[in-house]
């Protein structure tokens, strides 16, 4: 990648939205270990967009509970530190980018549908192999946002993206490998500049960047980075949504043994996904 193409990149990055300063707190909080929902409460009661947000959540479909719940202490005990943080974390991403028009190599409705089965996918997976519940959702949003470097490559190289897209396509090399050969730059790596500018530690921001080389992977948050790759071979196999990757390359078996599932194991989970998505968008609508 030459140095002005880098410098457009990280201009455009610099100018995206940031996070708003509500959920920038609510991730720093949520990242220490003896944050309790109180404090959570504190935060979040300061914003009442998000106040709503989590109300009409817990109040939702997507939980179907008998008794209204009406106060946010309440709802953040209920739900979890970490769920209210990945609400948090989605939702602001989601409404920040889903109205820019800087998807010429990518439609943004297929962008979104992939991205939304990546996140359904892993969070099923972690369900079936016991995961925490309240752990559950870092995976969700892991797979919401896995490709979300795409967006500023997309925006600068628009003409160039879309000649990618259709290279990877012509060739059936992986769209990873057609981005380091057309453009001298992948989508993990603007996704990891994206995650640098934002500030968003832990598991989401390393399956940002790490989803296409899992086994380089240096850290301790393998079980959803590893997750979110077999999730995210799934969905661009499939073809549900549109990722511009239909020949992605295999996921080594190393990380099937890791994870402790056959590998047929999306296929048996495929009719529970599409629905998953469906119910996820509400998630999202909030």
């Amino acid at each position: 990648m030459n140095d002005r193409l880098s410098e457009n990149i990280e201009e455009y990055i610099r100018e995206m939205p940031s996070l708003p300063t509500t959920v920038t707190k609510v991730l720093e909080i949520c990242n220490n270990p003896r944050t309790s929902p109180a404090d959570l409460n504190q935060v979040i009661s300061l914003d009442p967009v998000l106040v709503g947000r989590v109300l009409k959540l817990i109040n939702s479909a997507y939980y179907g509970l008998a008794q209204q719940v009406t106060t946010l202490v309440r709802a953040i005990i209920m739900l979890g530190i970490n769920t209210v943080k990945n609400l948090a974390l989605s939702t602001a991403v989601m409404g920040s980018l889903s109205t820019k028009k800087d998807f010429q190599g990518l439609n943004m409705e297929g962008f979104w549908r992939h991205s939304l089965c990546v996140g359904v996918a892993a969070k099923l997976l972690a369900r079936e192999r016991g995961v925490d519940p309240k752990q559950i959702e870092e995976y969700f949003t892991a797979g919401l946002l896995h490709d979300i470097g795409k967006i500023p490559l997309n925006a600068v190289l628009s003409k160039e993206y879309m000649l990618t897209v259709s290279a990877a396509d012509r060739e059936r090399i992986s769209l990873y490998r057609a981005e380091e050969k057309n453009l001298g730059i992948s989508h993990a790596a603007a996704g990891a500049m994206i995650v640098k500018a934002w500030k968003l530690e832990g598991p989401v921001g390393e399956a940002i960047a790490y989803h296409h080389a899992p086994l380089d992977y240096p850290g301790g948050h393998r079980d959803v980075l590893f997750s979110i790759a077999a999730a995210n071979r799934f969905a661009s196999v499939m073809e549900i949504g549109f990722s511009g990757d239909r020949y992605p390359e295999k996921t080594d078996n190393s990380i099937w043994e890791t994870l402790g599932v056959r590998k047929t194991v999306f296929d048996e989970m495929e009719k529970n996904i599409n629905g998953e998505i469906e119910k996820a968008k509400i998630f999202l609508r909030l």
